[in-house]
């Protein structure tokens, strides 16, 4: 990247939302020298959503780029495979996971959300970034040299660069006339966090039974995230006071780790129920000088566990190109979308193709070879 001399360094940029994607092209323009100011709609900075994530080598990669790999490491658990097993908890095959981030770092990383989260916060703060939280971009009016937002507590700002960061439900997205949004895909996922039952390692899966997919991934010494996959209910039959219920319901006919798991599921508050869906933008990522990153671009299912790594990339992808040259302009954006899509299409379709295979029962699907195909290409640098 580069070097703060340059005359990038005067320039300002705002980034809208605090999630990886957004955290994570912060971190990177501050560390070029360009003044960056980030808002985030939630005053808690989403310090405390979610139960687990499982990282692989890509998405490592790029964390060991941020600077807090070493973190990661220290708080997540590292694995190297993944069980495919029967209901009844019967280990069928162990399979190696590719390293996609280099044979210098693990293959998977599972860690609990909220301590990823709150290593990037950390490391946004060190960054020197200005934080707003509790804060929304409110209506973008753009010229040929910049974009004047005004906020939703009234105050206004120029930049050179808006990057909207904003998730799968983008504002920034629609206000900018990009009108494509996500569509479910047929499929929901139940989540909890749990303790880590002794013995557990690696993320096992089980094909079958009441549900598509029961799974669990070890996120520290003592903790996992278990999750199980079913097809999607209309959300006002599934209350939120029901979660637990509904949950254990599902995770109670597996066998092996999972009668323990699922003493653990007793608290409605402790369960995440969320739908399956997938977006993709077509054509180009931005308008003017606003460029969108992450789940405002793209959306999967969790079927490869690639939406943190893809949304990472997408980070460091833009800082690189921001911050090596000199002239911000559509032929830059374009470059960058165009080298992203033909990285993130792949992953965007197979993640739904390996879903629609299981509602349409098919029995001889090559999943094997698909993902295979899929994460080799991901070992390549984004």
């Amino acid at each position: 990247m580069s070097p703060e001399s340059s005359t990038t360094a005067a320039r300002t940029v705002l980034v809208i939302g605090g999630g990886a994607a957004g955290n994570a092209v912060t971190i990177l323009l501050r560390r070029a020298g360009l003044a960056v100011d980030l808002v985030e709609a939630r005053d808690d900075w989403n310090a405390t959503a979610g139960s687990g994530i499982t990282l692989q080598g890509n998405a490592l990669r790029v964390l060991r780029e941020l600077g807090v790999w070493e973190q990661v490491e220290a708080a997540g658990f590292s694995f190297g495979s993944v069980g495919i097993t029967t209901p009844d908890g019967t280990v069928l095959h162990v399979q190696d996971d590719l390293r996609t981030g280099g044979d210098d770092l693990p293959a998977t990383v599972g860690m609990q959300r909220p301590r990823l989260q709150r290593i990037l916060i950390d490391a946004v703060r060190d960054s020197g970034a200005r934080v707003r939280l509790g804060i929304r971009a409110d209506s973008f009016a753009q010229d040929v040299d910049g974009v004047t937002v005004r906020f939703t507590d009234g105050a206004e700002g120029r930049y050179d660069l808006v990057v909207a960061a904003d998730g799968l439900g983008s504002a920034t997205r629609a206000a900018i006339g990009i009108e494509v949004g996500p569509e479910p895909t047929g499929m929901a996922i139940w989540r909890i966090a749990a303790p880590r039952p002794a013995g557990l390692t690696r993320t096992d899966l089980a094909y079958g039974g009441p549900a598509y997919i029961a799974g669990y991934c070890p996120t520290s010494a003592d903790t996992i995230y278990a999750y199980v996959v079913e097809a999607n209910r209309d959300r006002a039959s599934v209350p939120p006071e029901s979660y637990a219920d509904e949950m254990r319901h599902l995770t109670r006919h597996y066998g092996g780790f999972w009668p323990e798991i699922t003493q653990h599921i007793t608290d409605p508050a402790d369960v995440n129920y969320t739908w399956f869906d997938r977006l993709l933008v077509e054509g180009s990522w931005h308008r003017g000088r606003v460029v969108l990153v992450g789940d405002a671009a793209h959306c999967c299912p969790p079927t490869l566990a690639q939406g943190a790594a893809l949304s990472l990339e997408d980070a460091w992808v833009l800082a690189h190109l921001l911050t090596g040259t000199d002239t911000w302009d559509d032929a830059l954006f374009q470059a960058y979308y165009e080298r992203r899509i033909a990285r993130v299409r792949p992953v965007v379709e197979a993640s739904v193709q390996i879903g629609q295979w299981q509602l349409d029962g098919v029995r001889d699907a090559d999943l094997p070879g698909l993902m295979t195909r899929t994460m080799t290409m991901l070992r390549e640098l984004p």
